[in-house]
């Protein structure tokens, strides 16, 4: 019963930032076990960063997909589509909608293939953050320093074909079943290091507890720089069909109009 209110009361929370078009913001408190990357922020792994994440890495590789199968059924459609950018680096771009879809998107693009860009406030203390940025995170930052590091590495990435995530959402929803209007920042770096971007998105359907079931995570066909157009305008063209993707794919597979909710 707490569950279903919990889930209940975090569905009311979206349904008033839905109506106040707050799709970006982030309602889910992050505590304080956290620390901004500075200059010393290792993107690059050493020696026995390259093992942490071996290790980590092949774990993911090999139970991740047998914990998504059980907690939510999970799926994958449209794999075939990754044919186009074989062998090469790319940017895909995942609804945010559950503490697990960096597992989600793993799945789609490959285990060992994804890296996954995230807000500071993940890059955490203890065992969980060594595990999520030996698993693959490249955490934000505020220090210029250690952005131009992260910058370099994301570059070092895509250029050994490499696929890097992106939460273009900026907020997580928990359970929220619509595309919701995506933010620059992906599509920029997919200009600047002229790679094509993936776009993924999740669909599910929910038990009487608002539990996410039927997990289908798809992998769209991917969408590629118009060289004719200027930069600013190539990355506003590629977010516009990236969006118009999710749309279609959230129109098609639930067989409804995307409909947001209307001021009160």
């Amino acid at each position: 019963m707490k569950k279903r209110t919990n889930n209940q009361q975090r569905d009311k929370i979206q349904e008033v930032l839905e109506r106040h078009k707050r799709f970006d913001y982030d309602y889910i408190p992050y505590g304080k076990n956290w620390y901004y990357p500075d200059e010393t922020y290792r993107y690059k792994p050493n020696a026995l960063d390259k093992f942490a994440r071996a290790f980590w890495r092949g774990f993911l590789f090999i139970f991740a997909p047998i914990l998504t199968f059980i907690c939510y059924g999970a799926r994958v459609k449209g794999k075939k589509n990754l044919k186009a950018v074989k062998n090469r680096g790319a940017i895909s771009v995942c609804n945010h909608i559950s503490y697990l879809d960096t597992l989600f998107v793993r799945q789609a693009v490959g285990q060992i293939r994804s890296f996954h860009t995230m807000a500071a406030f993940n890059n955490k203390r203890g065992l969980g953050g060594h595990i999520i940025r030996h698993g693959g995170m490249l955490p934000f930052s505020n220090n210029l320093k250690a952005m131009k590091n992260l910058e370099k590495e994301m570059e070092r990435l895509l250029n050994n074909g490499k696929i890097i995530n992106f939460y273009a959402e900026k907020a997580m929803w928990v359970n929220y079943p619509k595309p919701r209007p995506l933010q620059t920042g992906a599509f920029h770096y997919a200009v600047k290091y002229d790679v094509p971007v993936v776009p993924i998105f999740c669909t599910f359907k929910k038990n009487r507890f608002g539990h996410m079931k039927k997990l289908r995570i798809h992998v769209l066909p991917p969408i590629f720089p118009d060289k004719e157009l200027g930069k600013k305008q190539r990355a506003a063209d590629m977010l516009e069909r990236t969006q118009n993707s999710w749309k279609e794919c959230y129109e098609t597979t639930y067989g409804i109009p995307l409909e947001y909710l209307p001021r009160n």
